[in-house]
């Protein structure tokens, strides 16, 4: 298969599990207690696929620096960016309950929360197109767990939308959009960066580590403990083992 259609017909794929997520969310009233585990687990996924196979390959690349120097940099802008995002109302972006905040509680909290999902798709997508550009080919572990973490993500969000009385046209029209966007960033990620030095793509893949991680404890994280308590714990392990597995499973 061709690198840039494949690259884009992988983040396609990463990114429709939003969509689907989205639809469940939104059309099935799925108990918050089943929304968050599900998050949970999702989160454990992540946490696994950004240690053994990002940051792994980002180190293998070009060494320690790079990959120290990318993941501090990629956390720093995620963290900046979604200190932003908070006061304009996107704080809640992933919760499934009451938390996020209508147009009539805070005027542009819509597109705050839009461009919030985006952010948090980007780096994941960016992934993707670079682990071609590692290996050759598509890292399979990378891709199932983006995919598997993205569901519960979609799910949730979805559902705390409806809550804030977004309409569906709404709900669709921002997640449709960031699976389009997760395409072209994961295209991004290879051709883009193809013409640059080793250093410069392993730091990039190590910023992608850095921002899914700020992210997990920043949107993911705090939704799973508040439904499950205990329980969350035992999900995240659980997904982390899961994409474990799937790392040394699909090679």
């Amino acid at each position: 298969m061709n690198p840039i259609f494949e690259s884009t017909f992988w983040g396609f794929v990463s990114g429709g599990a939003l969509v689907i997520g989205a639809a469940v969310g939104f059309f099935i009233t799925v108990p918050g207690p089943v929304i968050a585990g599900v998050m949970a687990f999702g989160s454990g996924v992540l946490i696994s696929a950004l240690s053994f196979e990002l940051m792994e390959e980002a180190f293998e690349q070009a060494g320690l620096t790079a990959a120290a120097t990318g993941f501090l940099l990629g956390a720093m802008i995620y963290v900046a960016a979604n200190r932003l995002l908070a006061i304009w109302g996107a704080r809640h972006r992933k919760r499934s309950g009451d938390q996020q905040p209508s147009e009539k509680d805070q005027a542009g909290s819509g597109m705050a929360i839009a461009v919030g999902a985006l952010i948090d798709g980007i780096p994941e997508s960016i992934a993707i197109g670079l682990s071609i550009l590692h290996g050759g080919a598509v890292s399979v572990a990378t891709v199932a767990a983006i995919f598997l973490s993205n569901l519960p993500e979609g799910l949730s969000s979805s559902a705390g939308m409806r809550r804030a009385g977004r309409s569906a046209a709404y709900v669709f029209g921002v997640w449709t959009t960031i699976a389009v966007a997760c395409g072209l960033a994961s295209l991004a990620g290879y051709a883009v960066f193809d013409a640059f030095s080793p250093f410069v793509v392993a730091a990039t893949t190590a910023v992608a580590a850095g921002g899914m991680l700020a992210m997990i404890v920043d949107t993911m994280i705090p939704e799973a403990v508040a439904e499950t308590h205990d329980w969350a714990r035992r999900f995240v392990v659980l997904g982390f083992l899961v994409s474990f597995t799937l790392t040394k499973v699909a090679g």
